[in-house]
Parts: structure tokens; C-alpha cells; sequence
């Protein structure tokens, strides 16, 4: 199983961060499997950051065997979604970035990649069309609607396949909104699409 995600696919995300660069193809990364938190279990904060902070994504999950997919055809190797935190180790990622050094280490340590529980493709029927928002201690942090990505699931899915071929059950969380910040120890973190809570963990 990998674990795929995609960088700067939001315009106000990026606005946020200061990202210069006009996105002209999806921005992909990886997360081993070690990185997947799942069942609601706790995510504890490593000691190597100061600064690990959330970034709430929708997450597909591949459902069939794919190489060099043509767009039009993405939407049949997905009938799952759900909603998933991206954390990152910011102050580490700073360093590295400052360095010109890869910065794997700040995205893809053990438990960083959290998924909810999913929801078929009969409940959610418009993927382009979902709104998803993450709470931290019952206030609203980030809040959006996929309609506002940059590149569509789609997209995401055919440009992948160019490079890699997509297995049954691979995941890609598909880049996250504005609002992402800094998460402390006893946070509660719940998370929606649309009005069904699919995300529900502490950190600790």
C-alpha cells in the first residue's frame, strides 16, 4: 500500500504560506505505510518538533489496478473517500527547505498521514463537490469545498499513474485548505464531509 499526497492545491492555502509558483502539474509526494494513523487511535507528537501542525485533506482510496489512467476514466478506480491529516513537522521542514535538503523526514514520520473512517461513493456523489471542515476543541479550523482545488481528483489520479501504477487500496490525500496550524497535547480533533463525521482522535 502507498500513500500518496499532493502539495499546493488549494489558492488560499497557498496564499497563506506565501507559495510564489504557479501550479502547472500536481505537486506529488509520498508517505510509507508507517506514516497511516487510523481508527481513531491517538497521534502522539514526536520529539524531534516543536511545531507539528495539521493539514486537513480529503483522502480517495484506489480500488483497482491502474497505469498511465486517462482522466476521463479516473472516477472508476475510486468508490471511497474520507477525510485525513497531513501533519507536519514545520519548523524541521523549514530547516531542511532552508538547507536545499529532501524534507521526507518533517512529512512522512511514523503517524503522520491520520485517516477517518469512508464513505462510498452512494453517500458522496459529486467528489468535486464536497464540503469537508476540521475542528480543533470544537472550533471550526479549516473549512472548504473540493470544488476549490486546483487540480481535481481526476486530475490527480491520471497524472499519478504516469509514474507510478496505483494498486488496490493505495491512498492519496489530495492537498489541504487554508486554516492549517500548530496542535497541542489533549487537542481533540474532529473532522466532516459535508454533515458526517468521519474523523475523531486526540493528540497526545
Amino acid at each position: 500500500m502507498k500513500i500518496f499526497a499532493i502539495g499546493w492545491n488549494y489558492h488560499e492555502h497557498n496564499k497563506e504560506m506565501n507559495y510564489p509558483f504557479p501550479n502547472r502539474e500536481p505537486i506529488v509526494f509520498m508517505k510509507p505505510d508507517s506514516a497511516l494513523l487510523k481508527d481513531g487511535k491517538p497521534f502522539f507528537i514526536p520529539d524531534f518538533s516543536q511545531d507539528v501542525q495539521y493539514e486537513a485533506e480529503i483522502v480517495v482510496k484506489i480500488n483497482r489496478l491502474g497505469k498511465n489512467i486517462a482522466e476521463k476514466f479516473a472516477h472508476r478506480y475510486y468508490n471511497e473517500i474520507t477525510l485525513g491529516v497531513d501533519f507536519t513537522a514545520r519548523d524541521l521542514q523549514k530547516e531542511l527547505k532552508e538547507k536545499g535538503h529532501p524534507w521526507e523526514i518533517s512529512k512522512a514520520f511514523d503517524h503522520s498521514a491520520v485517516i477517518g473512517s469512508f464513505l462510498s461513493s452512494e453517500e458522496i456523489q459529486k467528489v468535486q463537490e464536497i464540503d469537508f471542515t476540521l475542528m480543533k476543541n470544537a472550533e471550526i479550523v479549516q473549512k472548504d469545498n473540493t470544488k476549490n482545488m486546483i487540480f481535481s481528483v481526476d486530475k490527480i489520479i491520471s497524472y499519478i499513474s504516469r509514474f507510478f501504477t496505483l494498486k488496490i487500496g493505495d491512498l492519496i490525500f489530495t492537498g489541504t485548505c487554508a486554516g492549517v496550524g500548530k496542535v497541542n497535547i489533549n487537542d481533540h480533533i474532529e473532522g466532516y464531509i459535508q454533515e458526517k463525521k468521519v474523523l475523531d482522535f486526540y493528540v497526545k
